[in-house]
Formats: structure tokens, sequence, C-alpha cells
């Protein structure tokens, strides 16, 4: 069998739902092999494209694929080659965890139980307990282990720690770890938590209002973004090739550009007011693209108005 090097592809895709839309004209491809973290808003149409990759919603125009077959014609043989973790870890409460297990093997072929026994292990949970009974971090590990537990090449998980406790999070995130660990695995995780994404992915792409914005290597992403703070409220600064995001704060106005080349650093420059460039986190990086341009000057000018 020949290995792929595209896990999934995307050409147009758009789905409308009435006049309005949830995902727009979005092309891009997520490497075989490597975690990728769909990042965005809530909105943002990420489980709108998750849903159109696994065929469980028709797009509006343009197609998908995913291990090299349409997402809307999907075989059994590559269905089970997926492996899906649905936000909210949807699990019946009157199951015991066994159950679980003997309810999901007979549907697919490459079972491993001696996996799923190892993460209720590591999360705690007794093959004899009643999901109903267990913690939610006790649910999203047994829903891991499950998924994990068909061997599937691709993982796709959709807002996997939502409402998760500190502790139930890192058990999740050393638990995908390990699965990205195998050879040839790939996964593709939602997610709002940006510390996840530093742990976890290879790559990032960000949605917003259903359009791609940013689709590349996390370690690219990070040093093609830069900050600039300037000693100076500036409302609307001068036009800045390259600029994503201007805020204020504190009397001061931080800047943030991509791809900065030397016409971006004069034209900051010229601002003058001691402007210098900073180091961004990957959260500043990402907020700096999703921030709406409806959000303008600064919380701390806007109570002290309303005094």
């Amino acid at each position: 069998m020949i290995r792929q090097t595209t896990a999934i592809k995307t050409v147009g895709l758009t789905k409308y739902f009435g006049r309005n839309s949830a995902v727009r004209n979005l092309t891009m491809e997520i490497p075989a092999g490597q975690v990728t973290a769909l990042v965005g808003h809530n909105g943002a149409g990420k489980t709108t494209f998750i849903r159109m990759l696994l065929g469980l919603a028709e797009p509006t125009r343009g197609r998908c694929a995913i291990l090299g077959e349409d997402s809307q014609t999907l075989s059994p043989q590559t269905r089970s080659r997926i492996g899906y973790l649905a936000e909210g870890h949807f699990l019946w409460n009157w199951m015991r965890a066994k159950d679980v297990a003997r309810f999901q093997r007979e549907t697919f072929p490459k079972w491993d139980q001696k996996l799923f026994d190892s993460m209720l292990s590591f999360f705690g949970v007794s093959p004899d307990a009643k999901i109903g009974q267990i913690s939610r971090g006790q649910r999203a590990g047994v829903s891991l282990g499950m998924t994990m537990a068909t061997d599937p090449e691709i993982l796709i998980l959709d807002d996997p720690s939502m409402g998760l406790d500190p502790v139930a999070r890192r058990a999740l995130v050393e638990g995908l770890l390990a699965f990205a660990r195998r050879e040839g695995r790939t996964v593709l995780i939602s997610t709002h938590l940006l510390d996840d994404v530093e742990r976890l992915a290879d790559r990032i792409a960000l949605l917003s209002n259903g359009n791609l914005l940013v689709d590349a290597p996390l370690v690219d992403f990070q040093q093609r973004v830069q900050g600039w703070k300037i000693d100076s409220t500036i409302v609307a600064p001068p036009a800045i090739p390259g600029l994503i995001d201007s805020r204020t704060f504190d009397g001061q106005t931080n800047l943030v550009v991509a791809d900065p080349d030397e016409e971006t650093i004069a034209s900051i420059e010229r601002i003058g007011h001691n402007a210098r460039s900073e180091q961004l986190t990957l959260e500043d990086a990402v907020l700096a693209y999703l921030r709406p341009a409806s959000m303008v000057g600064s919380i701390s000018a806007s109570l002290e108005a309303a005094q």
C-alpha cells in the first residue's frame, strides 16, 4: 500500500445555512503524520468543517477528501481508519465502561482491548464503573480510549478539553501525545486552548467567520508574526504594510504585523515615541488575527469614559 503524504484535502469548501455562510471557500492540505490544530472563536466554522470532512454534512459547494477518498462517499473501510472524538464526549450513561468497549469493538476490526484497558487505568476508571457516575474528566478518558483503541490512522477531535479541569486536561493531552508518536498517525484537533496547541501541534490553521486566515507550520507562524510597542496612544495608526492588529492599553499602542520587511519597520519607526519590537507569545499572535475589527481602543479608556 502506498503511504499517503496528504491526510486531508479541501478545495473551495463552502457551507451555507440559509443566507449565512459557516465555511467560505476553504482550500487547504493537512499533511499525514502531523498534528494540526484548528483554532478559532465560537462560530468560526470549525465544527461545520469537521462535519463535512466526516461526511456528516454536505458542502454547499467545493469538495473535501480524507485519506484520498471523497468525504461524501467514504467507504466503510476508510471510515474504520478514522477516529472521531466529538465535542462533549457523548456516551450512554447507563453503560458501564466495559460495555462501551464491547459496543465499539463490534464495529471496528482493529480493536485494541489492551490499549483501551490501559486508558481506563490511566484515567482511574474501573471497567465496571457506570458512565453516568464518573467525572467529566474520566468520561473524556473513556471517550479517548474508545477512539484510540480502534487504531485509527487519523484522529479528529472537536474541542476535546471543553469543561475539563487542569488535571484531566493534562491527562488528555498526554494521551494524545502518546497517540501522535505512533508512526504515520495524523491528528486534527479543534481547540480554544492555546497552551494545548503549543504542546501538541506541528501546524496551526486559524479560522475566523468561516475564512481560513492562516495555515502554516507552528514554528513558521510564530517566527513570521512580530509585535511592536509604542509609548503613546495611537487610535488610528498610519498605513503599515502587514499590519494585523492595533490596540491601546495603559497609554501604549501595541502593533502586530505579519512578515515585516524594511518598509514595515521604517513605517513603524517613523511613528516615533520609542517604537520597539517585542517577542510575541503564541496567544498574542493568534488573538491578533482573531480579534474583531470592531474592538478598537482599549477597555481601560472605555471604563474611564463611563465614569
